[in-house]
């Protein structure tokens, strides 16, 4: 049996966690959700008061803090400082805060040794945007997940939707194409391809036609 380590990549709205958690859920593997400790940080920083283009600020914010990534009843929790805050993360101004947030080193050198220990043992599924590259180089598995930017736009504007956050698709796509610009631009870990990592082009392919790909993948290379 190969405990290996998957890593998955990609830009928003690629599907990268609902791809990552059915991968995790298939192969009996455990999900470790890299993008939620940025947003615990981001929702701290906001919460908190503390400026996003003061790096030392953040940096320091995220060196005194404690996210722990828990499954309670088959789903993931996230507990920041001990405080359950899995859904309060997950609005359009946290996931705005957590690109900036991301994009500071001291945050990322901090939140990589985290994810590191994390995924230690293997048998694992850990998304993000430098998995690949940066927290796990050698995984035995790198994918690189991505769609259109107008699939992805739309696909982050149903999200926001359920929750009762209505988004114009324009002015979606346009958010997308920012995000994309300043994870592909930033100085450190910028998100970009693995030069081993497979490339999944999951614009016309839904969650459950994605996960099953990964996991025939994870399967050719001894995963069980």
């Amino acid at each position: 049996m190969t405990r290996l380590i998957i890593a998955i990549d990609g830009p928003v709205g690629s599907g990268k966690s609902s791809v990552a958690k059915r991968v995790a859920e298939i192969l009996g593997y455990t999900y470790l959700d890299s993008g939620a400790m940025y947003r615990a940080v981001a929702w701290k920083a906001l919460r908190e008061g503390v400026p996003l283009d003061s790096p030392g600020n953040l940096e320091e914010l995220a060196s005194n803090t404690r996210i722990d990534l828990v499954r309670t009843d088959g789903s993931l929790r996230v507990l920041l400082d001990s405080e359950d805050v899995t859904a309060r993360i997950r609005s359009a101004a946290v996931s705005q805060a957590a690109s900036r947030v991301a994009a500071v080193p001291g945050v990322r050198v901090v939140l990589v040794s985290e994810q590191r220990r994390a995924g230690a043992p293997g048998a694992v599924v850990m998304e993000g945007r430098d998995i690949g590259t940066v927290v796990f180089p050698h995984a035995g598995l790198k994918i690189f997940l991505d769609a259109s930017p107008e699939v992805r736009a739309e696909r982050r504007r149903q999200e926001h939707l359920a929750k009762g956050e209505v988004f114009d698709p324009s002015k979606m796509l346009e958010e997308v194409r920012q995000r994309d610009r300043r994870d592909r631009e930033r100085l450190v870990s910028p998100l970009v391809r693995a030069a081993d990592a497979v490339l999944v082009d999951n614009t016309a392919m839904d969650i459950e036609e994605t996960a099953r790909l990964i996991v025939m993948l994870a399967r050719d290379r001894g995963a069980t």
